[in-house]
Formats: C-alpha cells, sequence, structure tokens
C-alpha cells in the first residue's frame, strides 16, 4: 500500500571518535524513504537547494523510491553539522543553516493525496497538519518530533497529536511533552493527547510500545562497532512503516514485527556514516538479524516451586 515520507533532505557534516565526514546525505526523509524502499514503494515529499548533488537523487531513485514530490528551489540545501562524543546517544548540534528548508510548505502531488499510510517527519507542526490537510483518507498517520517544537510550539503540537495514530519520541522527548519523570507515566499521558499509540525510542537500550493497556519493550541488536547513530530514530520510522503499508494490517502481532524490523534497519544504520551501510544492505542480511532479534528475546517457561517463606512446623 502506498506509503507517504514528509520531512527533510539534508546535507550533513559530522565527528565521531571513529571519524569525520563533510557534506554526506543526510534528512529525516532520506533515511526514513530508504528503509521503507526494503519493503514497498515509498514517496518523498521534501525541499532541496540548487546546490543538491545528482548523485544522492539518483541513488534515492535507484532504490524505487518516488521522488516526484522532491522539488528543487533557488538557494542552498538545508545543512546540520553535529559532533558525537564517545556516549554517541547525544549529538551536540555545530551549526544548523535551513536554507531553501526555512520556507518549505509541502505540496502533495495529485497522486499522492491518495496515500493510505502517511510519515509526518520532524518537521513545523503547523506544516504537519497542513500536509493531512492534503491526503483524502489515511489508513495509519504516524509523526515524529523533537524537543524544540515541543518547548516553542507545544499547542499547535498537540492539536497535530490529535490528528495522528501514532507518536515516535524519544525518551527525553517523552519526559518533555508529558511532563512526567516516569516514561510509563509520560507514555500514558501522551496517548490521552489523542495519538492511539507512543513509541519511545531508547537508542542502545531498544524501544517500549504503548497502545491502550498494552506494553511491548524490545531490544536493541548489540553491536560491536557503532559509528554514527545520525538517522536512527529515522530509520526505526522507515522499518516500522514500511513493513505496516506492505503488511497491511494493524493488529498488536503486526506491530509487534514492525517495531523489531524497525529496530534491524536502525542497527544496520548506524554501523556506517550516513547512509552508506544502507546501499549495500541485502534483503537477506534484514531476515536473518531479525531471527537473530527473536533469539535474542526468547526464553522459555520456567518450572519451578518456589518456597514460599513459611516455616516447617
Amino acid at each position: 500500500m502506498a506509503l507517504l515520507a514528509v520531512g527533510s533532505v539534508a546535507l550533513d557534516s559530522l565527528e565521531t571518535p571513529f571519524g569525520a565526514r563533510e557534506e554526506v546525505l543526510g534528512g529525516s526523509a532520506s533515511y526514513f524513504a530508504t528503509c521503507a524502499s526494503f519493503f514497498g514503494p515509498t514517496r518523498v515529499v521534501a525541499v532541496v537547494g540548487e546546490d543538491f548533488p545528482e548523485e544522492h537523487v539518483r541513488f534515492l531513485a535507484s532504490r524505487g523510491i518516488d521522488l516526484g514530490g522532491l522539488v528543487r528551489r533557488p538557494g542552498r540545501t538545508f545543512r546540520w553539522k553535529g559532533r558525537y562524543e564517545f556516549d554517541l546517544n547525544t549529538a551536540h548540534t555545530l551549526d544548523t543553516q535551513l536554507n531553501v528548508f526555512a520556507e518549505f510548505r509541502p505540496e502533495l502531488p495529485d497522486p499522492y493525496r491518495d496515500s493510505e499510510f502517511v510519515f509526518l517527519g520532524n518537521i513545523d507542526p503547523d506544516l504537519q497538519r497542513a500536509v493531512l490537510d492534503q491526503v483524502r483518507r489515511p489508513r495509519f498517520v504516524a509523526c515524529d518530533t523533537m524537543n524544540f517544537w515541543i518547548s516553542s510550539k507545544r499547542q499547535s503540537l498537540l492539536e497535530t497529536l490529535r490528528r495522528v495514530d501514532m507518536l515516535f519520541v524519544n525518551d527525553a522527548e517523552a519526559r518533555q511533552l508529558a511532563e512526567e519523570h516516569n516514561i510509563v507515566k509520560a507514555a500514558r499521558r501522551i496517548l490521552s493527547f489523542g495519538p492511539k499509540a507512543v513509541v519511545v525510542k531508547r537508542g542502545e537500550y531498544g524501544s517500549l510500545y504503548f497502545s491502550g493497556e498494552e506494553v511491548f519493550a524490545a531490544c536493541a541488536v548489540p553491536l560491536a562497532s557503532v559509528f554514527d547513530p545520525t538517522g536512527a530514530g529515522d530509520s526505526f520510522a522507515g522499518g516500522f512503516m514500511g513493513y505496516l503499508a506492505r503488511n497491511g494490517k494493524l493488529d498488536p502481532g503486526v506491530m509487534r514485527r514492525a517495531i523489531v524490523l524497525g529496530s534491524v534497519l536502525a542497527s544496520f544504520t548506524v554501523e556506517r556514516f550516513s547512509l552508506d551501510r544502507l546501499r549495500t544492505l541485502a534483503p537477506e542480511e534484514i531476515l536473518t538479524r531479525y531471527a537473530e532479534a527473536r533469539r535474542l528475546a526468547h526464553f522459555d517457561d520456567v518450572e519451578l516451586d518456589l518456597f514460599n517463606g513459611a516455616s516447617a512446623s
């Protein structure tokens, strides 16, 4: 089923303890769409400048991604520069240049308006709702957000949350949005804002899924080598939404498999800089790592008579 992603396509400059890269392909829509494309057709709405390298366009198109909504505007492409210390869970932003992204006003090509599955990347919540106004009958809408929008546009974000089915946030964002320190309480409060489900991304510690009374905890795939965590969250969302759109069902079992597949895709992304690992990733590698994730989380029933603490007479 048709999957639509609206977000950023950017050029990133990165510094980590394992090296540095200048102006490589980045942006939420790039990571999301590349990971989702392993499961089926994906449409992208984003904006780039005149300086955006054609080689990146060719790569995205080679993945079968529909780029009918990727527009070029006069000016420079959105750029982000960041640094990671040995604690790779935290990115330190060194420079942000919005450039053409500052005037981004998503306009959906007419065929995109029939998309059944929609992902609203980390953009202004006003723009997220503007996208929803253009989609005719979506079956499932998920969105992402960040601390900047939570603090500067809280009321607008709450309006968006009333119109989506799922929210992706990390644990710090969940606490900030819910104004609750405990993650379980925070997730419950976010559900009261309108979404049917919330996924709390916890980096190397996995993720938590909340929907109604259901809770599902998925561990992250243990990795010996992590080079660049940029885009891990969007890769997670891409794997999740890609599988959901491919399967077409929204039952709890499908959601759980989608979460694990999201974790699997994110685990590949962080093994190299930018999207380099995804360029060579083969479908059988995804299936092998999914099987590994199943084995990691498996345990048998226990048969044990526990001592009840009563003294013998």
